[in-house]
Order: C-alpha cells, then structure tokens, then sequence
C-alpha cells in the first residue's frame, strides 16, 4: 500500500525531509486505524528488522514507554530519522537530526493513532477491532494459536482482505504488542528486545531543534527554484 503519493507536496528543500525514504516506511507501517488512549503495560525496547533485507537487514529501533513510543532509523544514504509517538497528547514528532528540525502533527492526520494497530485491546481476539479497519467488507480473519518468535511466545493471526491478500500477526501477550507482522509486500519483526523502564530523554525533543510548521508549508508552499 502506498501511503504517500508521486505528486510534488512542496516546492521547497524540505520536501525532501518530508519525502524521505525513512519517513515513507514509518508511515507505511500505518496500514491499519483506529483511535486508542490506552496507556502502553509493558515497556521494552527492540530492533525492527525488514525481513525483506535479508540476510543482513539494517535494523530500526523501537523504545516503547509507559504512554509514548520511539521508532528511529537510517535511510540507504545514512540520514537518520526518529519518530515519537505520544499517546497522551496525541502528537506525532518526525525528527530529522541532520537540520535539527522537527515536524509535529495531531490525531486525525498523524500517524500516531494507526500505531495502535500493534497492540490490540484484546490480545486474545484481536480480529472483532482489526476487522474494523478494513477498507472493503469481505475480509476474514482468524486466531491461528501459539507460536514463538525468536524465543518468545506470540498468538499469532492470519487475516485474509476483500482481495484476497493475506497477512499474519504475532502478538506477543506480555509486551502486548505485536512481535512480527507480515504480508504481500513484505514484513518485519522484532529482535533484541529488552524489557525495562526506557530514558524520558528518548521521548523528548532534543534541545536546539526547530519546528517546521506542516500547515503552512501546505498552504503557502515556497516558489519553485529558478
């Protein structure tokens, strides 16, 4: 599924921040909906591996904290990016170290409330609120049982589309939070995971970064370069 389109957004330098190849796999990660003010159980943190670069991926990381969320990771050039997900206060942070700009969005437009997708009010039937998200009626999906990945039990889902795409998720009960998630057009999963309390720093926008303001870049987008 592709989340952003082809068409020019701005006509400016940042475009390309916006535009990133970074930022368009976090937000294809956002395949799925629904709004959710559940404060997370189980903090941890992890590697996002892309099982599709195999068989040496270049892992992403993810730090999970009691109401926020961190993913971070580099592009194919070696630019960086992190995103911060605050479930609290419903914003979406994207970082972008090498201009030390920040890009700040709310529910409703952020990708903050489709992250919700990885953990499931109801680690055992997840299927009635994931259902919900379908885009076409016809879709199924069933609670396949028990499996580990890497070492840890996970409940494992097959989900089948109006199309007729399958893809699977694996839930892992003590985090609450989905483990592995694979499909049609790829997967990824979690490794290395470390259970404990996670910095407050992690969460925060670091200091001397500026706020690049996403409504007006919209409205008053900059004149093309001559």
């Amino acid at each position: 599924m592709q989340v952003l389109g082809r068409q020019q957004l701005f006509q400016s330098n940042e475009e390309e921040i916006v535009r990133s190849k970074f930022t368009v796999r976090l937000l294809c990660l956002a395949l799925f909906s629904f709004v959710s003010t559940v404060v997370l159980a189980q903090e941890f943190s992890a590697d996002v591996v892309d099982l599709q670069n195999q068989p040496n991926p270049t892992p992403g990381k993810i730090y999970v904290g009691k109401d926020k969320m961190r993913f971070e990771g580099k592009e194919h050039g070696g630019k960086s990016a992190a995103m911060i997900i605050n479930f609290t206060t419903q914003t979406t942070d994207i970082l972008v170290p090498e201009r030390q700009m920040y890009i700040e969005s709310t529910q409703g437009t952020s990708p903050q409330r489709s992250f919700s997708f990885f953990r499931p009010a109801d680690i055992e039937n997840a299927c009635g609120d994931w259902q919900k998200l379908a885009r076409k009626p016809g879709g199924t999906c069933h609670k396949v049982g028990n499996e580990l990945v890497n070492g840890r039990n996970a409940v494992k889902y097959e989900g089948t589309s109006a199309d007729g795409d399958t893809g699977y998720v694996w839930i892992d009960p003590k985090l609450k939070f989905a483990v592995k998630w694979q499909g049609k057009s790829g997967g990824r999963e979690l490794r290395h995971i470390q259970e404990g309390s996670q910095p407050d720093s992690l969460f925060a926008i670091p200091t001397g970064y500026q706020k690049m303001d996403m409504g007006s870049m919209m409205q008053h987008p900059a004149p093309p370069h001559q």
